[in-house]
Parts: C-alpha cells; structure tokens; sequence
C-alpha cells in the first residue's frame, strides 16, 4: 500500500513538472517527501541499493504524471493559449510569497543582491535570445541539437531538487518548452501504432534530453544541498529574483492584438485561479 502511496505522489512530482511555474521540488515538500528524496539522491553512491528502493516508486509516478499530463498541455496550448499562459503567470506568482518568507526576517546584504540581480539578468538575456514565438521550437538534429537537448534536460531537472524553481518555466522562456511537450506526445502516438520511424525520430530529441535531466537531478542535487547549507539566503533571493523576472519573459514574445474583452475576463479568472493555487500549495 505504501508502494502504491510512493508512486502517486511521484504522479503529482511529475505533474508539477509538467505545469511552468509549479515546482515538483515543492511539491514533494508539501508532502513531506523532499529531505528523503535529496537524502536518497545525495547518498545513491555510498548507499546505493536503499537510495534505488527509496527513488524508483517515485521515478515510476513521475514518468506517469509527465506522459498524462503532457497530452493536457498541449490542447489547452493549441485552443486556449492566452487564458493558459495567464494560469501559468498566476502559478509563478502564487509561489513567491512562500519563498520571501525565508528571508524576511534575515539582514538584506549585497551578496543577496548580487545573487538578486545575476537571476534577473539570466532571465532578461534569455528571453532577448529565445524563439520569437510561444510555438514548438524547429529541431535539425545533429551533434548541436543532440548537446542542447542535454543542457536543456540539466536545466529542466532544476525543478525537481529546488523548491520553487519550475524546469518547464525556464523551457518555456527558451523557447522549447512546446517542442519537449510535442515530443512526448507524438513518442507516445508512435509507440502506440507502432511505429518505428516516428519512435526512432522522437527518440533522438528524448534520449539526450532525458540523460541531461538525470544528469542534472544528481548533480544539481548536491549543489543545491551545499548552496542552502552555506548561503541559505542568497540562494534563496538568487530564486526571487527568478521567479521576479519570469512573467516578462513569458509574456514577452505573446502578440495580444485583436484579444477581446471576453478572453481578458476568463485570463483575468485564471490568473487569480492560478495564483490561489500555487499560493495554497505553497502553504
């Protein structure tokens, strides 16, 4: 019964990965899950056969969440862009109260700043470098796209070892995030007919991608165990000044010419939707 418990909280990590602006890191804090899944990761060499028994119920629900929710994303991206996009806004936003806590009450230094600042600057220089459009990035596959797909996989992986950082979010402000989404999707269309061409062609996008994530979750993993045990506060407003930055980033490339009065009311109902949720989860 506990297996089964493991895995659908692992469906709701790997959910929350899905969703830009929702953390599967805080996710798995709000059900009391998160130290034991650091723990695991951090000690996987040291205590290999415990970290595996701990790690693979929720890696099994993360993959189930990912795959389900995947074909959800897609169509609200296709037929209600605006009122999504604004869902996800609120998302980022209902987030940032929980994490201003952790700091409130601490000195501000120029460190903090710096750390502030540098985020800000990330996302900033991001966004004048991503694709134009909020549609599925073009991929021509070759030894660059096989390496991008790597470090976009070890970005994305982010989400799940930092509390209120989303991977998705950062995929969506490159520009990849629709492209990864697509992947999936026809991955899972191709293995249900068979066939092979379109599964070999969705492979070469899934497998380096998919080794960037695993990559990134071990590695990331421990730097974030050491930057929260010794500068638990410039971490923390290096991620403000993160989840600060995003809206401009994603808003950025959307064209809101000819928007009637009629989607501006459900975006304006979603956003709050979204806010209020992200709020409540961090709670």
């Amino acid at each position: 019964m506990n297996y089964i418990k493991d895995i659908l909280k692992g469906a709701l990590i790997g959910v929350a990965n899905v969703i830009p602006g929702v953390s599967g890191g805080t996710m798995a804090v709000s059900m009391g899950i998160y130290d034991k899944i650091i723990s695991a990761i951090t000690n996987l060499k040291k205590n290999f056969k415990n970290s595996i028994k701990t790690l693979f119920p929720y890696i099994i629900g993360v993959v189930l969440g990912v795959v389900l929710l995947s074909f959800v994303i897609e169509k609200l991206f296709t037929y209600f862009q605006i009122p999504t996009i604004m869902a996800f806004l609120g998302l980022i936003l209902g987030g940032l109260p929980a994490i201003i806590k952790k700091v409130e009450n601490e000195k501000f230094k120029p460190t903090h700043l710096l750390s502030f600042a540098l985020f800000v600057a990330l996302i900033v220089f991001s966004t004048l470098y991503a694709a134009t459009d909020t549609g599925a990035t073009q991929m021509s596959f070759g030894i660059e796209s096989i390496l991008l797909m790597l470090i976009l996989g070890f970005i994305s992986a982010g989400t799940m070892v930092i509390p209120g950082v989303s991977g998705s979010m950062i995929l969506m402000m490159l520009g990849y995030y629709e492209t990864i989404i697509q992947t999936i999707n026809e991955f899972i269309h191709s293995l249900l007919a068979f066939d092979i061409s379109k599964i070999a062609l969705s492979l070469q996008t899934l497998i380096p991608f998919g080794i960037g994530v695993i990559l990134g979750i071990f590695i990331i993993a421990k730097i974030i165990s050491f930057l929260l045990k010794r500068y638990p506060n410039a971490t923390y407003w290096g991620i403000i000044g993160l989840v600060v930055a995003s809206p401009i980033a994603i808003l950025y490339p959307i064209s809101f010419v000819g928007v009637g009065m009629g989607i501006w009311i459900v975006s304006f109902i979603t956003f709050v939707a979204g806010f209020y949720f992200a709020m409540k989860l961090s709670e």
